[in-house]
């Protein structure tokens, strides 16, 4: 088998129609061509947001990640490893995609440990059993997996979904693209920095150029790619890039050691 390639869904991809048939379509073309195994993982904050705001239950972030209190966690893993997930499961299946919806925790494909008590119900996953997953690509399916994994505590944690492509990446030797609704990192003129390294996001960090949701992005990529290499971080809003990102092409910012 082929190293396989993880794409890593954000963004507001999730409410968008238009660009899920447009990504699926490009993935579609790729597997044809390439006959590569491809995993998606997903987060869905936006389908979250929506959600708890229904419920009028007010969000709080810390460094950029969402604080989950115990009691929201039922709320949460319903929009991520139900809605989101089932949502992106009937895109792929339209497509003609053979697709299976998955969580971290199934198969015990990661461990899940608590992140931080002022977070709550957050959890930071590490690769643990290969075996599901890779039993599923050699069949050619298509793993869909959600952002929310289990703990050897029992509880459900809302992982985030950077971090967790990165564990399945270990888990299972493969290629990291970030897809979200940003063309990659862009610098104080709003320019698409093409390469980026460890110390030019620390002054990036440090100057305020990158802040709030891309900082944990972007230090997200930093371990990815001192790990596997390098990352992409690129955008799904150009559906004429996506076979060609897809195939290798720097069109967004390839993140180095």
């Amino acid at each position: 088998m082929s190293k396989p390639l993880l794409i890593k869904l954000g963004g507001a991809v999730l409410e968008n129609d238009t660009a899920l048939a447009n990504l699926f379509d490009a993935i579609t073309r790729y597997l044809e061509a390439q006959q590569r195994p491809l995993i998606l993982v997903h987060g869905g904050g936006i389908v979250v947001e929506d959600l708890l705001g229904k419920m009028n239950i007010k969000s709080e972030k810390k460094n950029g990640l969402r604080i989950t209190p115990f009691d929201q966690i039922p709320y949460v893993a319903g929009a991520l490893a139900g809605t989101s997930n089932k949502l992106l499961m009937a895109k792929a299946l339209q497509a003609g995609l053979s697709a299976v919806g998955l969580s971290l925790a199934d198969g015990f494909s990661t461990k899940v440990t608590q992140l931080d008590p002022d977070l709550g119900a957050v959890g930071v996953c590490t690769p643990n059993n290969p075996q599901l997953i890779n039993t599923l690509l050699q069949a050619q399916q298509l793993p869909v997996i959600s952002s929310i994994g289990i703990g050897e505590d029992g509880n459900l944690y809302n992982v985030n979904a950077d971090q967790a492509a990165i564990a399945i990446c270990e888990l299972v030797d493969a290629e990291l693209v970030f897809l979200s609704d940003v063309d990659g990192v862009l610098d104080a003129d709003m320019q698409l920095v093409p390469e980026l390294n460890t110390e030019l996001a620390d002054k990036m960090i440090a100057d305020g150029v990158i802040r709030d949701g891309m900082t944990v992005k972007v230090k997200a990529a930093l371990d990815a790619a001192n790990t596997l290499g390098h990352v992409m971080l690129a955008s799904w809003k150009k559906p004429e890039n996506l076979v060609a990102l897809l195939n290798g092409q720097h069109l967004g910012t390839k993140v180095i050691k």
